[in-house]
C-alpha cells in the first residue's frame, strides 16, 4: 500500500520538526521537500548570491522591492511533481535511493500489502494543481501573525532577512497563498502551532496510525 501525506503550514510553523519525528516514526517513509525545488541552485545560496554579485535569476523583483522568494513560480513544480511520480512508480527503488531502509515483507505473497509512505513538506503544497491529485492526507500548520513574525525574526538565516521582509512580502504572501488553498477543493486539517511539538506530533502520528490500519 502507498500513502502520501502533505504536510504543508506557514513559515516557521513547525513543518520540518513534525516531518522529521514522522520520518522516524513511520514503515518504509521517505521525504520530498519543496524547498529543494527552488529555481537555480536553492533559496539560501541563491539569496546570497544575489546580494552579493547579482548574478541573473529566474527570481524576479515584485512591486514590493524584495525577491518573490514566497510565490509559486520561484520554484520547479514539475520537477518535484516528476519526483514524486518516481515514488510512485517505485517506492522501494527510490527509499533505497535516498538511503532509507525498506522493511523486507515476510511473505512474496504479503509484499502488495507493505506500507509504503511518502511525506510532502512545504510551505505552498496545495496550491499546485498537478500535485493536488497525490495526496492521502493533507495537514496543514497555522499560527497567528504575532507568533510567526517572533519566531521568524528569532531564527538565524546564513543572510538575515533585508528589513521589511516579513510585513512587505513573507506574510502577504502567505495570506494571499492561504486564501487559494482554502478554495482548492482538498480535504485539509489544519492544526494549531501554538501547540507544543509533543502535542502536534501526537494527533498526527496517532491520525495517520489510524487510517492506515482502517486501510489493511
Amino acid at each position: 500500500m502507498k500513502y502520501i501525506i502533505g504536510i504543508g503550514g506557514v513559515t516557521n510553523g513547525g513543518k520540518t520538526t513534525l516531518t522529521n519525528r514522522l520520518i522516524k516514526a513511520l514503515p518504509n517513509c521517505c521525504v520530498v521537500h519543496q524547498d529543494d525545488f527552488f529555481k537555480m541552485m536553492g533559496f539560501a545560496a541563491v539569496f546570497y548570491w544575489s546580494l552579493l554579485f547579482q548574478p541573473p535569476d529566474q527570481i524576479a523583483v515584485g512591486a514590493d522591492g524584495f525577491k518573490q522568494w514566497d510565490v509559486i513560480t520561484a520554484l520547479d513544480m514539475e520537477a518535484m511533481v516528476n519526483t514524486i511520480k518516481g515514488w510512485i512508480e517505485n517506492p522501494i527503488k527510490f527509499a533505497r535511493s535516498h538511503g532509507i531502509q525498506v522493511t523486507p515483507s515476510i511473505e512474496m505473497d504479503d509484499a502488495e500489502s507493505q506500507v509504503h509512505i511518502l511525506i510532502v513538506e512545504g510551505f505552498l503544497l496545495y496550491n499546485y494543481k498537478p500535485m493536488l491529485e497525490f495526496f492521502d492526507k493533507s495537514y496543514y500548520i497555522a499560527i497567528p501573525y504575532e507568533e510567526c513574525k517572533r519566531r521568524r525574526s528569532t531564527r538565524q538565516y546564513t543572510v538575515p532577512d533585508p528589513p521589511g521582509l516579513f510585513d512587505a512580502h513573507v506574510w502577504p504572501m502567505y495570506l494571499r497563498h492561504r486564501d487559494a488553498m482554502e478554495n482548492c477543493g482538498l480535504q485539509i486539517e489544519y492544526l494549531n502551532g501554538l501547540k507544543t511539538k509533543d502535542e502536534i506530533y501526537n494527533q498526527v502520528h496517532e491520525d495517520i496510525n489510524n487510517t492506515l490500519l482502517n486501510r489493511l
